[in-house]
């Protein structure tokens, strides 16, 4: 095992802004700032960058293209007619996840996931909502599972239109469509973990398949250990016409939905207000993802969504499962929730095709699949870590669970101040349980994350005090 550094040696770096420790645990000064990556970054391995490459802006505009085809997809929409409404469009994203699991040597699946959503305020009568599920099964930790998703239904400026044509090319065939690339180029391969593409319905009416999906999953006790949804994500234009064409916004909420009140107690005790398990997914996301593999920058957003509004991530959250929103960096409301119509000044209105930018979809693609398949093929997130708190002492002793994977290698522990958005330290511990630091947790917050034999890291997990 390292040594850990010293207390003096860790002081002396933190004030001088230290922002990594090398393999042999002595401090480097490297000041960490918005214009460099955090110390827990991964680069992107030759297999990723492979697989980015594959990622084609020109099928995510026929996908897109195709689903505003149909006219209206609106969850109340005719479900029996082979060339408009949702039902069409449901056929469609069916046969193309069945075409890709043809392609994955028996290890995708697809399938129509259906149930009857009784009456609701958005809801008037009975209605089957469908989402449309393709499965990839890890090939080596097949329990440990990721979800994707965006949503296939659409709307106009009345919630409940179910006739006029609602294109929705941006909200959101943009996010169906980065699924379905995902699929088309992961499909080939073998994860080491399982992987989820959905295309959910009613999420305008209420986020009502999400919502179905999350329950599904939750009762089946399956291991959801990252969700993220893709909704809003074909533009990078403004109301104003300006533009940002390498940005996502990644939004993420701090205190989690789900939180009992004997954790809130808890929380409210340690910290950890930005240290949710949402919050780590977030910062794995920056780790893999904002780099010259994906030509992005990823947005962390504090907050589980727009400001008063919701996605289909906000079902995951609800039951326990760490889940964030990808959405384009300003949105232009003159395309979405609109009736397709120009006004008497000329402007166009509506959430059509030609409002959509494709090379940045595809961007977003990337960013998606560098966060996906990286967490499929790196280590799950530790289980069960602690700061043991029995005695009073300016040491910090943590103990985690071992992991099962079979290529598992060892453990880092990661630090940073309590006022810093990154980790800024990376301590190797070699392959142990337990690792006692020479600082203080009262003036830091601690993680560990896991290494497997290709280098590839986990999601930090925060711990909890154990006394």
């Amino acid at each position: 095992m390292r040594p850990s550094p010293t207390r003096r040696t860790v002081l002396t770096a933190t004030a001088a802004g230290a922002a990594a420790l090398t393999a042999t645990g002595t401090a480097e000064a490297a000041p960490a700032s918005a214009d460099r990556p955090p110390a827990t970054a991964q680069r992107p391995s030759r297999e990723l960058r492979a697989l980015l490459r594959e990622i084609d802006a020109a099928r995510i505009e026929a996908t897109v293209r195709r689903l505003v085809s149909f006219g209206t997809r609106h969850t109340l929409s005719v479900q029996d007619d082979p060339d408009r409404g949702i039902g069409a469009a449901r056929d469609w994203l069916l046969a193309e996840l069945n075409s890709y699991a043809a392609a994955s040597g028996g290890r995708m699946t697809a399938e129509l996931q259906s149930y009857v959503q009784e009456p609701a305020p958005r809801i008037p009568t009975p209605t089957k909502i469908t989402n449309v599920v393709a499965t990839l099964r890890g090939s080596v930790t097949p329990e440990r599972v990721y979800v994707v998703s965006g949503h296939y239904d659409s709307r106009v400026t009345d919630v409940m239109d179910a006739t006029s044509d609602a294109p929705g090319a941006d909200d959101d065939a943009s996010g169906v469509a980065v699924v379905l690339e995902l699929a088309r180029v992961m499909a080939k391969r073998r994860p080491a973990s399982t992987i989820v593409f959905a295309a959910v319905a009613g999420e305008e009416q209420g986020l009502f398949g999400s919502a179905y999906l999350a329950q599904q999953l939750k009762a089946a006790g399956t291991d959801v250990q990252g969700m993220f949804t893709n909704d809003i994500v074909g533009s990078a234009t403004a109301d104003d016409g300006t533009r940002d064409p390498y940005t996502i916004r990644l939004f993420t909420e701090g205190v989690p939905s789900s939180e009992t009140p004997e954790q809130a107690a808890l929380r409210r005790s340690v910290g950890g207000e930005n240290d949710s398990a949402t919050r780590q997914l977030a910062r794995f996301v920056r780790d893999v993802a904002d780099n010259d593999a994906t030509g992005m920058r990823v947005r962390v957003i504090y907050r589980r969504d727009r400001y008063l509004r919701g996605g289909d991530h906000i079902p995951f959250l609800e039951r326990g499962y760490p889940a964030a929103r990808f959405t384009e960096p300003a949105e232009d409301f003159a395309h979405q929730h609109q009736n397709v119509r120009v006004d008497d000044t000329g402007k166009q209105y509506g959430d059509l095709p030609e409002f959509c930018d494709f090379p940045f979809t595809a961007r977003v693609a990337r960013v998606n699949a560098a966060a996906l398949w990286t967490l499929a093929q790196a280590p799950g997130t530790p289980r069960n870590p602690r700061i043991i708190t029995s005695n009073l002492t300016n040491s910090t002793s943590l103990t985690w669970a071992r992991g099962t994977e079979p290529d598992l290698v060892g453990y880092e522990v990661v630090w940073r101040e309590t006022t810093s958005p990154e980790w800024t330290h990376v301590l190797p511990v070699g392959d142990a349980t337990t690792h006692e630091v020479d600082l203080s947790k009262d003036n830091v917050f601690f993680g560990v994350r896991a290494v497997n034999r290709s280098g590839l890291r986990s999601p930090v997990a925060f711990p909890s005090p154990q006394s």
